[in-house]
């Protein structure tokens, strides 16, 4: 039920199917609020919309939109603005991810990375400032990443478009002082309980999974949700990322030399077998869809990650000693 007696807002969630979306979802439709959600896959979306209108919400519309695409954008942006006139706040959360080495992921799932993540910031923020900067007032709010800010093995894709959403959102700002009632705001969590790792496209020698220390959808959606009403600041969500970052930048001679094996022990799964395939970045999958990842406990993983990768190199070891004694 909403929380308190103030008129509904309109909010607008992208990756509003699954993780950090569907948190988001969930959350302003306890607050009364009006919804209109956008994501590839239509069934998944009425199975949100269906729970946020259980939860309160004001109304849901579902937007079920290709970020990546321009035109589908721009649609989905003006069938709000036929429904409701105004748009109150913007939170871009869809996202996929590839790993892999750039020469191993094949070139059409790179750039589909690019394209949802990045690109899809772009296309969105097109189509919306304009609505914003018409009213004077309005929050856009694009989820990035820890990884946007530093490099780590096989997640190039994913790296460049993080980058990218980063410096999207500095030049926004640059570009929209003229209208200081319009807020453009980032929030860049590390390691989140979501589908996506186990949605990522997979070119390299291991599974995805998310990285120590996990934090729940619901917190990043929740701050997320604080930074658009200026309760809270933007930035990096958890101490953590601020450790890895200062290493990144104070000291990237240890920072290389590290992260290869911290991030095959910590952000990977090397329990199971990896067969190669794009995921879910070139379609939905809507079957893997939900708020949560599964992933279970991290610390857990990662006791069960550093046994296997021990059980792997004493296999190894003994088969290069067979070969070298024959």
């Amino acid at each position: 039920m909403p929380t308190h007696a103030r008129p509904p807002r309109v909010v607008l969630v992208t990756g509003a199917s699954s993780g950090i979306g569907e948190a988001a979802a969930h959350r302003v439709a306890r607050q009364g609020d009006h919804l209109a959600l956008l994501a590839r896959g239509r069934g998944a979306l009425d199975r949100v919309a269906r729970a946020c209108d259980a939860l309160g919400a004001a109304s849901t519309t579902v937007l079920p939109a290709d970020i990546s695409r321009d035109d589908e954008v721009e649609a989905a942006v003006a069938a709000v603005m036929a429904q409701h006139g105004w748009i109150d706040t913007v939170i871009g959360s869809a996202g996929v991810v590839a790993y892999g080495r750039v020469e191993d992921v094949p070139a059409e799932v790179f750039d589909q990375v690019v394209a949802t993540n990045l690109l899809g910031s772009v296309n969105l923020a097109r189509h919306v400032l304009p609505v914003l900067r018409t009213q004077g007032a309005g929050n856009l709010v694009l989820v990035g990443s820890v990884i946007g800010h530093i490099a780590v093995p096989d997640m190039a894709a994913y790296v460049v478009s993080k980058w990218g959403v980063r410096a999207l959102v500095r030049q926004l700002r640059v570009d929209n002082r003229d209208r200081p009632g319009v807020r453009i705001e980032y929030v860049a969590p590390g390691g989140v309980d979501t589908p996506i790792y186990r949605q990522a496209a997979t070119y390299g020698d291991a599974a995805g999974r998310p990285p120590f220390p996990v934090t729940t959808p619901e917190r990043v959606a929740g701050r997320a949700l604080a930074v658009a009403d200026g309760r809270r600041s933007g930035g990096q969500v958890g101490l953590a990322n601020e450790v890895i970052r200062l290493g990144f930048t104070a000291l990237p001679w240890a920072y290389d030399r590290l992260v290869g094996p911290l991030f095959a022990v910590a952000a990977q799964d090397q329990t199971v077998d990896v067969a190669p395939g794009p995921g879910n970045v070139m379609s939905s999958r809507e079957e893997h869809n939900g708020l949560r990842g599964g992933h279970g406990n991290a610390l857990l993983a990662i006791g069960a990650n550093a046994v296997a990768l021990a059980r792997r190199r004493v296999r190894e070891t003994g088969v290069s000693r067979s070969s070298s004694g024959r």
